[in-house]
């Protein structure tokens, strides 16, 4: 039994430290998500910029499930969705959404 808690313990230590790692990134997909939400409401997104956008909420989708932030994954996931479906009535539906996304990891990030 206590090398199981031993092994739980080395995982959950390798998580955070993953977690820590990957901080910056996340930060910089939410700002990028962020201004491709603002150019969606007010009818600048671009093709480039809308399939990053939907790329990168893609990226987090995974990776915040992966660390057990499930809420966060399934915003970043219908984000993902808005942007491969997009559409210019679905964009003002974009930006609560990823405030939505950043409030939920808040006391994470």
């Amino acid at each position: 039994m206590s090398q199981n808690r031993n092994a739980d313990a080395e995982i959950n230590a390798l998580l955070v430290e993953l977690w820590q790692r990957h901080l910056p990134a996340t930060r910089e997909r939410l700002n990028i998500l962020e201004r491709a939400a603002q150019a969606a409401s007010t009818n600048s997104l671009n093709e480039p910029a809308r399939a990053d956008a939907q790329a990168i909420a893609h990226k987090l989708s995974g990776n915040l499930g992966m660390f057990g932030h499930q809420q966060a994954g399934a915003i970043a996931g219908e984000i993902e969705r808005l942007f491969k479906t997009f559409a210019p009535e679905t964009a003002p539906r974009i930006e609560p959404l990823v405030r939505q996304l950043r409030q939920a990891l808040a006391s994470y990030l």
